[in-house]
């Protein structure tokens, strides 16, 4: 019984290589008994009959075949009936109903990938997949509205606002989606994947990085905000038949003076402060790059090991692949774009200049009524003798 007693103590109910393996597959979020279960063929589906009752009493005295006949072709006659009347009724009518159709079918499509990806417990699926909608809807209709009703979206402010930001809101709005899906994606099946980053080293690269990159930022733009050959855009020029890069720089980057609030006055002893306005924009850049940017990464960082790789490859060594360093690159690039059309860059005349000479002359004459018209009930032109 004494040497029984021992031999139990000294031999583990299980080897550490069972240990191990079972560990392995819980990191992946997936047991054996999941796997079994998940293997097992699935039900074959069961035909149910959707046929209105009303049709079905009409119908009872025809066999199977003739009676899916009837069902289809007086269905399909109510279908071409109610798309003559939406035409009848409008584009609106029109608009309106398609938005329905869509919804109704990413609502059947939703209801199939729930079903199935119900088993693996993902969390949120359908709340992020009707929010993507949202999102998708809310850029395409939100072009269309701004482009067919310009002069009504002129009109009111909270229109023009939601116009002029119409890009960068959408971003905003799908980044926030994207940020939600890689911290459910981590939260469920990759509960490892942080710490064998090492989370004490991330948590504080990720706060320290934040202040370090906005400081180096605002050092960087400012260098960089004195040299024509970072704030110029290359042009090509007819005289000297090359490239060149001069230009008067705009007053995005010219040195301007700014009042310094109360508040950090009293800690500086400064009262005002003389910076370029690039700088308060390369705040909102840093921000972003230091705290949304890492996004990306932690979405390729899941994406390898949902596929059990490293690196995506060998390109350089030591590092991985180009796709290992550019990770978080693409929303970071994406956002600079956005940033940069909707708070940055303004019309430029010299562009609608060269489409108003591309126009046909009765387009460029009705322009140039437009506009006189305008800058005459403005007051900054006088109205003619001729024109009244």
């Amino acid at each position: 019984m004494t040497e029984l007693r021992q031999r139990a103590v000294r031999e583990p109910d299980s080897p550490p290589e069972d240990k191990e393996s079972e560990s392995e597959a819980k990191v992946d979020g997936e047991t054996a008994s999941d796997s079994e279960s998940r293997a097992e063929p699935a039900p074959p589906p069961t035909s149910v009959d959707d046929t209105p009752e009303v049709l079905n009493r009409a119908l009872s005295n025809l066999s199977s075949r003739w009676k899916n006949w009837w069902v289809r072709g007086i269905l399909s006659l109510a279908m071409i009936a109610f798309f003559f009347i939406i035409i009848y009724l409008g584009p609106m009518v029109l608009m309106m109903i398609v938005m329905c159709v869509q919804i109704k079918c990413f609502h059947e499509i939703i209801t199939i990938g729930y079903n199935v990806y119900h088993s693996y417990d993902l969390p949120w699926f359908r709340t992020l997949s009707w929010y993507f909608l949202l999102c998708v809807n809310y850029f395409f209709y939100g072009e269309t509205v701004t482009d067919y009703f310009f002069t009504l979206v002129q009109r009111e402010e909270p229109l023009r606002i939601l116009s002029k930001y119409h890009r960068f809101i959408s971003f905003t709005l799908y980044l926030t989606g994207f940020c939600m899906f890689v911290l459910s994606l981590v939260k469920k099946h990759y509960r490892l994947q942080f710490y064998m980053l090492s989370p004490k080293k991330t948590w504080e690269g990720f706060i320290g990085g934040f202040f370090a990159t906005v400081v180096f930022g605002l050092l960087l733009s400012y260098v960089m905000s004195g040299y024509r050959c970072f704030v110029c855009p290359v042009e090509y020029n007819n005289d000297t038949n090359s490239f060149t890069v001069d230009c008067e720089p705009s007053d995005l980057f010219r040195l301007q003076e700014y009042n310094i609030p109360g508040v950090i006055q009293s800690v500086i002893g400064w009262k005002t402060v003389r910076m370029y306005p690039f700088q308060i924009h390369s705040i909102a850049l840093s921000t972003f790059a230091s705290l949304i940017g890492p996004f990306g990464g932690f979405f390729a960082s899941g994406f390898k090991r949902a596929f059990k790789i490293k690196d995506f490859a060998n390109t350089i060594p030591g590092h991985g692949g180009i796709m290992d360093r550019f990770d978080c690159q693409y929303l970071m690039a994406t956002f600079v774009n956005v940033y940069i059309a909707s708070f940055i860059r303004g019309p430029n005349p010299s562009k609608l200049i060269q489409q108003f000479l591309t126009l046909r002359p009765d387009q460029q004459l009705h322009i140039f009524n437009t506009l006189k018209s305008h800058l005459t009930d403005k007051g900054i032109l006088t109205a003619t003798t001729e024109d009244e």
